[in-house]
């Protein structure tokens, strides 16, 4: 961005030339890693057919700790 003349009256700064912005946002973009929510912003939207998705997904495998076993016994929460 320019800066403003000390006699201006404006208190912000001029705008920049389209190419200054354009390059300034190609920075910013590589800098933030946003490359792929930029590529995902302009693409094809995901499917909404139910036959796209897998029927069978795996559940994750939970493992507790014996603390936080404890922890939770030590509660006494009565949800019934």
């Amino acid at each position: 961005m320019t800066k403003p003349a000390v006699d201006s009256p404006c208190v912000y700064d001029e705008l920049s030339t389209p190419a200054q912005m354009r390059d300034d946002a190609r920075v910013v973009v590589s800098a933030l890693g946003l490359e792929r929510a930029a590529l995902a912003a302009v693409g094809e939207a995901p499917s909404l057919r139910f036959e796209d998705f897998p029927r069978e997904v795996a559940k994750r495998e939970i493992s507790i700790s014996d603390a936080a076993a404890r922890l939770a016994g030590s509660l006494h929460l009565h949800l019934d």
